[in-house]
């Protein structure tokens, strides 16, 4: 019998605890708030509206352009990198290509050991004078005067170079490297 008024008297306590919450939460949500105050009402009257005839699709002009209505001339191409690398001066890229071995001397020091021919395209091998191989494809640079390869061949190794000349005129001279004759 205790037990049970202890139960009731437990459930009157929640009971009236959580009425007090609700009325405390009605109380306050409602107290900052204002009701908006109601403008007199004026009396729009409403204008009828201009009947049109119907015009057909035919006589319309064709002043409307069809396609991209947008421009986008104005805005960034989203395909541009943000930085854009600067490319070398030609004096920088010379001063290093010129600080590699196989441009420390001349073409006619270097000696041809062997060509490689077929696949895409033909290479050959030279050795410095020091002993240092490299394998030359078309279009390398060889030698202190930038000598372009122009053609490989079974029987050598064609070189062109050019250079100014005492009176300042550009000249090319063709050189040509070719293998070791077997004894």
């Amino acid at each position: 019998m205790k037990r049970k008024m202890l139960l009731l008297k437990n459930n009157r306590i929640c009971e009236i605890s959580v009425l007090l919450s609700i009325t405390v939460l009605f109380i306050g949500c409602n107290k900052g708030t204002q009701s908006p105050a109601v403008a007199p009402a004026v009396a729009v009257q409403k204008m009828p509206k201009p009947v049109q005839k119907p015009v057909s699709s035919a006589l319309k002009s064709n002043n409307q352009q069809p396609g991209n209505l947008f421009d986008f001339s104005n805005k960034k191409d989203p395909f541009k990198p943000f930085v854009v690398a600067k490319s070398a001066p030609a004096d920088l890229k010379k001063s290093l290509q010129s600080g590699l071995p196989i441009h420390s001397f001349d073409v006619s020091q270097f000696k041809l050991i062997g060509i490689v021919t077929g696949g895409k395209e033909n290479h050959a091998m030279v050795v410095d004078p020091n002993g240092k191989g490299y394998v030359l494809k078309v279009g390398m640079t060889i030698g202190r005067n930038d000598g372009r390869v122009t053609s490989i061949s079974t029987s050598g190794v064609d070189v062109v170079e050019q250079f100014k000349d005492d009176s300042g005129r550009v000249r090319k001279e063709h050189i040509k490297i070719t293998l070791p004759r077997k004894q």
